[in-house]
């Protein structure tokens, strides 16, 4: 018997925070115009037609909203979606737990998919396409194969690292997009609607500080303006000004570019411990105290899009506005330094 996982329906009713603050239709989603009216279109489409929408891939940075459309997908269409997430689906009898338990047209929601074990991802191939599951019984000269039919079902698929998924499977999916950081505009939208939500008063000013240190990520906008909403409530009559966001902030670390303390630390190692650059990085992951696929995938890629941090075949180097952001000069490289990646 396939162990159960730990799955959500479309009605939870002990939604947490998070959930509330998002939207759960095509029209209160705010950014990622292209993919929406995409989505949006295919829904309609298919709709249209009676039919299952065909699968999709969702992939770009962490905080994006994959899985926020995951969910408006599943609501536009009028069905269930189950949510799970690539590793803790070990084995075969897992995914055909997971895929039997689904009715027509329903959605599964697969985070980080590109972590699926290889004989996993296997048997996703024929369920995508053919919608039929062959599944082992037994061992030795008393296995056979078991074939399971199963409904026409959408499966929706979310990673950080496209990269890292396999042609075949990416080859399946119909709906292929990517999902860019956020305009300041977009996320001032963003935080109102939230503020909203959370009943805190919102200026024009203190909704454009917060999204000016956001980081071009909606996540990164709704859990600050969690922490100014606390701060606010304590210190300044529950009303965010500019003013109150400024220091609720600077109490977080978070300078008026969006840069935290690691973010400081990493471009402060790099200039002092190496003279800017270039670095491996397993040599600065050692020297910040973190670990190296946590730089690469969490930090890396805001300090490269703006400008402060490149990569170079030698390794990481500080750029010249990097280090005017904190307040060096020009400075001067030594390439022969940390060269393990």
């Amino acid at each position: 018997m396939a162990k159960e996982h730990p799955t959500q329906t479309l009605n939870t009713p002990d939604r947490d925070l998070d959930q509330t603050l998002r939207p759960s239709r095509f029209t209160d989603f705010v950014g990622q115009a292209k993919v929406r009216e995409r989505l949006e279109l295919a829904v309609q489409a298919a709709r249209q037609r009676g039919d299952v929408l065909d699968h999709a891939l969702l992939f770009g940075p962490p905080g994006l909203g994959k899985t926020t459309l995951a969910y408006i997908v599943a609501e536009a269409m009028g069905v269930n979606i189950k949510a799970t997430s690539g590793p803790v689906i070990d084995k075969p009898g897992d995914l055909a737990g997971l895929l039997t338990s689904l009715e027509k047209g329903d959605v599964l929601f697969i985070d980080e998919i590109h972590r699926m074990q290889k004989a996993v991802e296997e048997y996703l191939y024929s369920a995508m396409e053919d919608f039929v599951i062959d599944i082992m019984i037994d061992q030795g000269p008393h296995a056979r194969s078991v074939r399971l039919e199963l409904p026409r079902f959408t499966l929706v698929g979310a990673t950080t690292r496209s990269g890292l998924i396999s042609a075949p499977l990416r080859s399946r999916f119909g709906l292929v997009n990517r999902l860019d950081y956020y305009d300041h505009g977009d996320l001032e939208r963003i935080v109102n609607r939230s503020a909203g939500i959370l009943n805190v008063a919102t200026d024009a000013g203190g909704a454009a500080e917060i999204a000016g240190r956001s980081r071009g990520t909606p996540r990164i906008a709704n859990n600050l303006l969690r922490r100014v909403r606390d701060y606010a409530q304590v210190r300044a009559d529950n009303h965010i000004s500019r003013d109150v966001a400024d220091k609720a902030l600077g109490m977080l670390d978070i300078d008026r570019y969006g840069l935290d303390d690691m973010d400081k630390r990493i471009l402060e190692t790099i200039v002092h411990k190496f003279a800017g650059g270039p670095v491996g990085l397993n040599t600065l992951a050692v020297s910040v105290g973190e670990e190296a696929d946590t730089l690469e995938e969490v930090y890396e890629p805001y300090l490269i899009q703006e400008g402060y941090l490149s990569r170079t075949p030698k390794g990481r180097v500080v750029t010249p506005l990097g280090r005017k952001r904190l307040g060096l000069g020009a400075g001067t490289h030594e390439p022969e330094l940390g060269l393990d990646r």
